[in-house]
């Protein structure tokens, strides 16, 4: 059996034996098809000489094409190693996640310079982001046992020094900066005593990792954990001495494609792409044996049996996933009762009815029940992470639905949670009060469902809801959720304008933008944070420059309500009109109509962009199923 290793990306599909001819056939083809191709082979287990040929191929396709139709990112990377190796792995794993990457690497040696010169080519760039690679041999720490002497703290000057290259970056305008905590090296010159002396490079290196994981919840740090990927992997195995001193690689070879995958799995996370729910495969999945044959007593789950407890490791998984706000739902080839009975009766299960927002057990196919799933749920399809010991179904539903992420899983069950967890296709940069609350949210949605089947006509279901929204400008309470909402949002979406979260912070106190968040609880329960809107408050005019709403609450006429509370501060500031702007993007058709459907007058529309104008005194009001609250 091949051993698991972290550098190996074991949850993806073993790469091809034809891969270097799959590249040569995928950049032959003509329009989406070639971009197409690319993204699939991108989404194999690569090593470094892969990526670097797959990157090859991307660049010369995406010079060649005018609309690849993928989210653009243009990074800066800075650091005291060189990057050769590592730009066009970058590349390709950013390929993998859906994103045009561009990089801009500073020259070897010019961490410094390349930050704070003004000719420097990284600060005269419009650039979105900045990976600060920077290791504990660039930085203000030494690497022999020297007691410090006199005020200076390596620690401190080195947290400074990144600081001073941070703050460059933000003046001129990027949106984010990503700052990496340090591998500790594994050399020790004292041992197992090492840790408690405070004067050894790693004590220096542990208070500095600390100390960064700290304020990195800055609104425009993003964390990269080395530390955690070195120890991972094994320090000794991260770290190459022979490679620093003859290529000054920061680490090694191999373990550059796992490096590039966490940074490329950040920015997507930055740009709103983590998933939000597991779907989840039964038999030989959740439990070891099929429930229909083995029936409840005999399936393999019990405390203290090797399997049963491999088993139920990944079901624990699956409940830290939720209690962190992840929607789980089941797709199995099943009796539907027959699958709900360890649910509902074996004692060592861990997961519960309550814990499943959408349960479907049928004889279909699983690439047909997956898209229904995501519609249920109200969520997009490339928002599912499906989870299935079967290989014959994992490679089905990759063939058919590659929106869809499907962990490759080894054979022991024992790795199974291991493995999707390595996988990385939750990862965030922010975890808010309403993140937590998500998948209880997805669940009420799904009472609520049932419940409007008991009722003939839309009006009297909404009714008997007895909604409640909360209605208040931006602050720091919820500032986190709603940069959050605006980098995530993409279906009902008007512009898809993103901004971070420190932009965010700066509209709270900006006198020339009015902004709203919404809230909406019923009588099943709170929907959290559900809308945010942000307005330009011209003298002549008010321009919506973003209206976003989450899906969960469409068709409770929750626009109408937040439109209502608009033209009321309009007029309570003198304003006459309103105007907005719809740009299309290939996932906000939703919205299209949206100004017209609330009686705005087109001015211009092209195929792509729209703009509008509502006169406020044109406004009638119309009753609303729910309680404003502001």
């Amino acid at each position: 059996m091949t051993s698991w290793r972290l550098e190996h990306l074991p949850w993806l599909p073993k790469a091809p034996d034809d891969f270097a001819q799959r590249c040569e056939v995928a950049t032959g083809l003509s329009g989406i098809q070639r971009i197409t191709a690319l993204r699939e082979l991108s989404g194999f287990s690569l090593d470094l000489n892969q990526l670097t040929r797959l990157s090859k191929r991307w660049r010369k396709v995406r010079a060649e094409t005018v609309d690849h139709g993928l989210p653009g990112f243009r990074l800066g990377v800075i650091s005291n190693a060189t990057t050769g190796l590592l730009i066009p792995c970058l590349e390709a794993s950013a390929l993998r996640h859906g994103i045009n990457l561009e990089l801009f690497a500073a020259d070897f040696g010019q961490t410094i310079q390349a930050a704070l010169d003004p000719e420097s080519p990284l600060r005269r760039m419009q650039l979105d982001g900045v990976l600060l690679a920077v290791d504990h041999r660039g930085l203000a720490f030494r690497e022999r046992f020297e007691p410090q002497e006199g005020p200076s703290d390596p620690v401190a000057e080195s947290l400074a020094q990144l600081d001073t290259m941070s703050r460059a970056f933000l003046e001129q305008g990027c949106k984010a900066i990503i700052l990496q905590t340090l591998a500790q090296p594994p050399e020790t010159l004292f041992g197992s005593l090492e840790p408690r002396l405070p004067h050894t490079l790693r004590s220096h290196i542990d208070r500095f990792n600390g100390t960064l994981a700290t304020r990195a919840h800055a609104s425009s740090e993003l964390l990269l954990d080395v530390a955690g990927l070195a120890a991972a992997v094994g320090v000794s195995h991260w770290h190459d001495p022979g490679a620093w001193n003859q290529a000054r690689l920061a680490f090694s070879q191999p373990c550059v494609p796992l490096y590039a995958e966490h940074v490329a799995r950040l920015i997507a996370a930055l740009l709103g792409k983590s998933r939000k729910c597991l779907v989840l495969d039964l038999d030989n999945t959740l439990w070891g044996g099929v429930i229909g044959d083995d029936g409840p007593e005999k399936i393999i789950l019990a405390e203290g049996d090797p399997l049963g407890e491999a088993y139920r490791t990944v079901q624990r998984m699956a409940l830290d996933l939720r209690n962190r706000g992840i929607i789980l739902a089941v797709c199995s080839k099943n009796e539907e009762q027959t699958a709900w009975l360890p649910f509902r009766n074996h004692p060592d299960m861990c997961l519960r009815p309550s814990d499943i927002a959408l349960f479907v057990a049928n004889w279909q196919d699983k690439a047909t029940n997956l898209p229904i799933i995501a519609e249920r749920l109200n969520i997009g399809i490339d928002s599912l992470v499906f989870l299935d010991d079967n290989p014959v179904e994992r490679a089905r539903i990759r063939q058919a639905l590659p929106e869809v992420a499907v962990p490759e899983l080894p054979e022991d069950p024992a790795l199974y949670a291991r493995t999707t967890l390595a996988g990385g296709y939750f990862e965030t940069i922010h975890v808010t009060a309403d993140d937590r609350m998500r998948a209880d949210q997805y669940r009420d949605n799904r009472a609520r469902d049932r419940e409007r089947e008991h009722h003939h006509d839309l009006d009297s279901f909404l009714d008997s809801l007895e909604m409640r929204m909360h209605l208040s400008p931006f602050d720091a309470t919820g500032r986190s959720r709603i940069a959050q909402l605006i980098n995530k949002t993409n279906q009902f979406n008007l512009t898809t304008r993103r901004y971070t979260e420190s932009q965010v912070e700066a509209m709270e106190q900006d006198a020339a933008k009015f902004t709203l968040q919404a809230r909406l609880t019923d009588r099943f329960g709170d929907n959290g944070m559900i809308s945010v809107v942000i307005v330009d408050k011209n003298p002549d005019a008010w321009h919506i420059d973003s209206w976003l709403m989450s899906c969960r609450v469409i068709n409770r006429r929750v626009e109408q309500a937040i439109f209502a509370a608009l033209v009321r501060a309009a007029r309570q500031a003198g304003v006459s009109t309103l105007t907005g702007e719809y740009m299309a993007t290939d996932r906000n058709g939703l919205v299209r109509d949206h100004y017209k459907n609330l009686g705005f007058v087109s001015v211009s529309e092209t195929a792509t962009a729209s703009r509008w104008r509502f006169r406020v005194a044109d406004f009638v009001p119309v009753p609303l199923p729910m309680t404003l609250i502001d």
